[in-house]
């Protein structure tokens, strides 16, 4: 159905703006009516307004969505309604394309859609996890609990995620700045000094080495760079396929160092979302389903999904867990443990905790580690190009 654009007044007087989905105007106007609004202007909405809303929503971080949560769970547990909320949370908006997006969530709300269907028309704002813990809410009637509990996690991750990547701009600074040195000097220092010697065949086997290597990189340099982005895209591409994803996934948790880090952020935000939707009164069955998704693997999530149909034929959900030997032992037990005990959700939330806790101290460590490894490959590689530079000298003078 088309969307019409309207402007209108309410019971008490105040002006509202919107759009409404129907057949043809009189529907809109008959929609509007019965929601007690008295229409002012109503027009055809051009469509390319809902596109620009789609545009803007791609560039609205999670920072910006994160208050939200935690606004508008605020205004609804103060008895607010739900539409005077969406529109107190759309004037406050700074960001036009978080203001966009709001109000498209309020026009959809006040044509009938849930909260959760409206956030979910914009995939690129609220996320798949957040949209699924709201509807959870919704369902559930701890809708306040729901979207404090969304705000809580976006701030977790959004914290996590900033001090990764601070921890890896002085390595990732490095190596752009060891491959800038050494292609430098095999570019434009070591033909220069190449014309320094008669012939290639008397100088020492590390510096025609080197030669050699210059001459690919001059000769062949663009060739190779567009060999090894075609590469990437292709690899890419295979990555967005259902096989690529799973192998994707699989390969992340067997990287060296980085993979168990890798293996306890996804545990970790699967036990997080796990214990949060318990702790509101969601079915566990339907918690599992929801949390899996949390995990960000293929792997791991077809794990969880297994997990689900175990509970399903009533065993308890540490079994699967421990078989699959992708979840840490001692995660495996506290859950056992706690299923026993009937505290399951208090305890997911302290493995949580914990699993952040010990990952960030794995990534200091990591990055401690990382960071005078790349100055001794750096320093190496220089010394390296230095010293097959500077035999043919050296053996020259010495022989004279």
């Amino acid at each position: 159905m088309p969307d019409f654009a309207y402007t209108a007044r309410s019971l008490s007087g105040q002006l509202v703006e919107g759009t409404v989905s129907a057949g043809s105007q009189r529907e809109a106007l008959a929609s509007l009516s019965a929601k007690e609004l008295f229409p002012v202007k109503v027009t055809a909405a051009d469509r390319r307004s809902a596109a620009a809303v789609s545009e803007k929503a791609i560039s609205v971080g999670s920072r910006r969505v994160a208050p939200v949560y935690m606004q508008l769970a605020s205004l609804l547990r103060s008895g607010v309604p739900m539409l005077r909320s969406l529109e107190v949370i759309r004037k406050q908006a700074s960001h036009p394309g978080l203001r966009a997006v709001m109000e498209d969530v309020e026009a959809k709300v006040a044509d009938g859609q849930t909260l959760a269907d409206a956030m979910a028309r914009h995939p690129k704002a609220f996320p798949e996890l957040a949209t699924s813990i709201v509807r959870a809410g919704g369902e559930g009637g701890f809708l306040e609990e729901a979207l404090e509990q969304v705000a809580t996690f976006t701030d977790r991750a959004d914290e996590l995620k900033s001090k990764v990547v601070g921890a890896m701009v002085y390595p990732v600074v490095l190596v752009i700045i060891g491959v800038l040195v050494v292609t430098g000097l095999i570019i434009f220092a070591v033909p220069k000094i190449e014309e320094m010697f008669d012939s290639r065949a008397d100088l020492p086997a590390l510096t025609q080495g080197l030669l050699v290597l210059s001459d690919i990189v001059n000769g062949y340099g663009l060739l190779i760079l567009l060999a090894i982005a075609g590469v990437l895209v292709g690899v890419y591409q295979w990555a967005q396929t259902e096989s690529g994803k799973l192998a994707v996934d699989e390969a992340k948790t067997r990287i060296p160092l980085a993979g168990p880090i890798y293996l306890n952020l996804a545990v970790g935000r699967f036990c997080r979302v796990l214990g949060t939707l318990l702790g509101g009164g969601v079915p566990i069955v339907r918690s599992l389903e929801i949390a899996a998704g949390s995990t960000g693997n293929q792997v791991l999530e077809g794990v969880v999904a297994k997990a689900s149909d175990n509970i399903t034929s009533g065993e308890p959900l540490a079994d699967p867990l421990r078989a699959s030997g992708r979840f840490p032992s001692d995660v495996v037990e506290m859950i056992a443990v706690a299923e026993q005990s009937n505290n399951l959700e208090v305890v997911l939330n302290q493995v949580s905790d914990s699993l952040e806790k010990t990952t960030w101290r794995k990534i200091e460590l990591v990055v401690r580690l990382v960071e005078p490894l790349l100055l001794v490959a750096l320093a190496a590689a220089v010394l390296l190009i230095a010293l097959a530079l500077l035999l043919p000298i050296i053996e020259k003078s010495t022989g004279a």
